[in-house]
């Protein structure tokens, strides 16, 4: 698979690989990566690479062939497809000369992070998980993504999840507010269809990751919003509890919904800092 892969900056040290969510692309990752630079040179940090590569479809990500996508299941999901993605991110940074990098997924790119982690645990020197989860899908989510898929492939629409850019009870502040409504309609109307229905497929086909979080022995966090409808604390602070085998620092980020990088760069920010300063003690 072809990454289409936006670099912050560069560096010599241990990359920090930003992963983003559905269903938009990199640019999740644009307030959070520019705090990041400006924390990280104010605490005189030896420069390391940040990079965001759009996953496969998003953006202007290439969305694979059947060839790169590999076995469908029954129902139409990709049942290969997030091992395959989760080789090409690890190839990535391979092929630019470095054999670990600090992997940072926030929702559907949680799920890659843990792939990575299963596939490639060498490749592993920190771990963040935010607003995401271990689990697979239950039938009712599996078959409700197929569903979707299938729309955006037949009517070629994104119709069916601009509900993310949508307001819901409980929300955050910032997610209720006029501009975070406005940049996501944006972001994901620039979305392709196919794209998103590849996304979709990847997601339903994916296995459940809940047994690698006591093998990760990387420093790790654990990052997610208070308001989060999917990934709450409740559903969070599990996972950074069931990794037994390191040190996962929790971060609950107050009137925060699921886009926290987004909703609250700063934050998030600071947290990776924490991470990075963790990874680079060790190394």
């Amino acid at each position: 698979m072809e990454l289409n892969t936006t670099i912050y900056r560069d560096g010599e040290g241990i990359p920090v690989v930003l992963v983003h969510a559905f269903p938009i692309d990199h640019h999740l990752w644009d307030d959070c990566a520019a705090e990041l630079i400006v924390r990280a040179n104010a605490a005189d940090l030896p420069r390391f690479p940040i990079w965001a590569p759009d996953m496969p479809g998003a953006g202007e990500g290439p969305i694979p062939t059947a060839e790169q996508t590999g076995a469908i299941a029954q129902d139409g999901a990709y049942a290969e497809a997030l091992d395959r993605m989760a080789d090409a991110y690890v190839d990535l940074i391979r092929k630019a000369g470095f054999t670990k990098a600090i992997w940072v997924g926030l929702s559907m790119g949680g799920y890659l992070v843990l792939d990575i982690q299963r596939l490639h645990p060498e490749a592993v020197a920190g771990l963040a998980l935010c607003d995401t989860k271990a689990d697979t899908d239950s039938a009712a989510s599996r078959a409700n993504r197929l569903r979707i898929a299938d729309i955006c492939e037949t009517e070629h629409t994104v119709d069916p999840v601009m509900h993310f850019a949508e307001p819901q009870p409980g929300d955050s502040t910032i997610k209720r507010a006029p501009r975070f409504i406005r940049q996501f309609t944006d972001w994901i109307q620039a979305q392709r269809p196919e794209g998103v229905a590849w996304r979709e497929r990847m997601a339903a086909g994916r296995p459940d990751l809940n047994d690698q979080l006591p093998l990760i022995t990387a420093p790790a966090a654990v990052i997610c919003g208070e308001n989060d409808p999917s990934s709450a604390p409740s559903v969070m602070r599990p996972i950074a509890e069931a990794m037994t085998g390191t040190n996962a620092v929790f971060t609950e980020i107050p009137d925060c919904g699921h886009f926290s990088a987004y909703e609250h760069p700063d934050q998030v920010a600071g947290a990776l800092l924490d991470l990075i300063r963790r990874v680079q003690a060790e190394a």
